[in-house]
């Protein structure tokens, strides 16, 4: 849901802005007011196209903001580009330097205009005159069909995952034969290279500590030998020297308990030293210069370093790369039995889809035949005699197949007798246009709201509506009296589970209001401004008064106002 809008120094604003609520939002004025600036503003802030025109004379930059509501697909798209969608609403700001450069900030982080188009279908969708449907394209319309009656596609989902990945996987060995037959040789090589050295996991280091050994032979005899004399041969060794020691510590304890601790303590380390000076015999005695080991060692250590520096940075990682070599080498021995596995898997997969993919036809053709008759009926309540259809058409081939089945779902209407049926993007009227977007939202959303229903009382469980703001501009063209009522009607229907932002002329449309804005156009300093205003209850009466009467007010337009009002309760 839209929150808040603000514009600054954009076309004639100076500075305004609105907080706008759930429900109907109808924003009224006269007559180039600057109503739909402030849609364009929302636009810029959806992704669309900026231009240095909608700075306001004199400044700097414009700048355009939007608080929305966050949503579960909308913080997906945040976490998606590494922005932060920390909290329950999404700050959207945009400025447009007078040179026509601009920046984009989304929570107050750095974005581009692609993180606005990625998000713009989460939270809001524009119809405005001038759109080409562009934004209604087959992918929104197929999914239309699919919300009104609560149709899942996961089933085909899951299915094409599964094709495309033994596809996928079948093209890349059927494609990388030559490569691969060309690095047979090379392959060959490392892993009979590999093979015959067998390397061990850190023999390397083992290697090179018994080579420092055998290297310095000479002065490890000598330092083991020193040792073991200075500590336990000598007559002046520690040992003799702690023995004499623990004697007159002992004789102390014998009449003085408190040295008994002492002697024990001498004790001990005397045994410390005996088994040092031991262990430092014993190494002296096994010491052997060796210089064929020495060299044997060298070349073992030289061989190894080869390997790591074709293969991988430690052992570890050559022994590894041997084993992935063995089974590059295995695929291509066994490939033709792989192919012939793949294929038979791909063709599993492809019925699997097929089967899917028909039964989730099979479910949209139904549903767009109940919708088209409830949307023809709906799109007549507004003052247009149509037929209406929404036909689905499956695709030919595996070429049209998607994660949401192979389907082209198209509405299509004709709006005068006699002409055949047309897709929407073909209506010549903006009014009519926006017209039948209404009728058709509504009619999903009533679609919708049955459906949920029905799920609730198998499932225990209501549908979640969909979040997002929908923005009428002026839909109200060449509409009056009744048909325009019912539009007002279908609007505060479509506002119950939808907010709902509405550019009106029409006074019948504005009764229908839970919040109603006045934009407002006047010459302050010699410069044109635009504004924006809320009305309480007695400025919206003068408002649709105004509307019904003109500039000057009548006590009959008051009270006409005043029913108008009562009635749209």
């Amino acid at each position: 849901m839209l929150l808040e809008l603000k514009a600054e120094n954009y076309v004639v604003v100076d500075q305004a802005g609105a907080t706008f609520a759930a429900g109907l939002n109808l924003l009224t004025g006269e007559t180039g007011a600057g109503k739909s600036i402030l849609i364009d503003a929302l636009a810029l802030l959806l992704g669309e196209k900026a231009s240095a025109d909608v700075v306001r004379h004199g400044a700097e930059k414009a700048v355009v903001t939007s608080v929305f509501e966050c949503t579960p697909g909308a913080l997906a798209i945040l976490e998606a580009n590494g922005l932060d969608g920390a909290g329950e609403e999404i700050i959207l700001r945009r400025e447009i330097a007078a040179n026509g450069k601009g920046r984009v900030f989304v929570n107050n982080q750095p974005a581009t205009v692609g993180v606005l188009r990625a998000l713009a279908p989460e939270l809001a969708l524009v119809h405005a005159q001038s759109d080409s449907l562009g934004a209604f394209d087959h992918a929104q319309q197929r999914a239309l069909i699919d919300r009104s009656a609560g149709i899942s596609n996961d089933a085909v989902a899951a299915a094409y995952a599964d094709w495309t990945g033994l596809r996928d996987k079948l093209h890349a060995l059927e494609h990388d034969e030559q490569d691969r037959l060309r690095m047979v040789d090379m392959w060959s090589f490392q892993k009979r290279e590999i093979e015959q050295a067998q390397p061990l996991p850190a023999e390397d280091e083992t290697l090179a500590a018994e080579k420092r050994v055998l290297a310095n032979a000479e002065k490890l005899h000598a330092a083991a030998t020193g040792a073991h004399d200075v500590l336990y041969e000598s007559a002046s060794s520690a040992e003799v020297a702690l023995s004499a020691g623990l004697k007159h510590l002992e004789e102390l304890a014998r009449y003085d308990p408190r040295w008994v601790e002492s002697a024990q303590q001498l004790a001990a380390a005397r045994a410390t030293v005996s088994d040092l000076g031991t262990q430092a015999r014993d190494f002296a005695e096994h010491i052997q210069s060796s210089p064929e080991r020495l060299a044997e060692i060298e070349d073992r250590l030289a061989l190894l370093d080869r390997l790591k520096r074709k293969y991988g940075a430690n052992l570890e990682a050559v022994i590894a790369y041997g084993e992935e070599v063995s089974a590059k080498l295995a695929e291509i021995e066994n490939r033709d039995q792989l192919l012939a596995d793949l294929r038979d898997q791909l063709a599993k997969a492809a019925e699997a889809y097929r089967a899917a993919a028909q039964a989730l036809t099979r479910q949209r053709e139904a549903a767009a035949k109940q919708l088209a008759q409830r949307a023809e009926g709906e799109i007549n309540d507004l003052a247009m005699k149509a037929r209406f259809q929404i036909a689905v058409t499956p695709g030919m081939g595996d070429s049209a197949w998607t994660a949401h089945g192979w389907d082209t779902v198209e509405c299509r209407i004709a709006t005068n007798a006699g002409e055949p049926l047309k897709p929407l993007d073909q209506i010549a009227s903006g009014g009519e246009m926006s017209r039948v977007l209404l009728a058709l939202k509504v009619s999903v959303e009533e679609s919708a709201n049955a459906s949920s229903k029905g799920n609730a009382a198998s499932k225990g469980k209501r549908k979640q509506q969909l979040p997002r703001t929908l923005i009428f501009d002026e839909i109200d063209i060449g509409i009056g009296g009744r048909a325009a009522e019912a539009v007002g009607r279908k609007l505060k229907a479509l506002s119950r589970v939808q907010q709902v932002l509405c550019i009106t002329h029409l006074p019948q449309i504005a009764a229908f209001a839970d919040q109603h804005f006045l934009i407002e156009k006047k010459e302050h300093a010699g410069r044109t401004r635009t504004s924006i205003r809320q009305l309480d209850d007695e400025q919206r009466k003068q408002e649709i008064a105004r509307m019904l009467s003109g500039a000057k007010l009548t006590e009959t337009s008051l009270q006409h106002a005043e029913q108008m009002l009562a009635s749209s309760r």
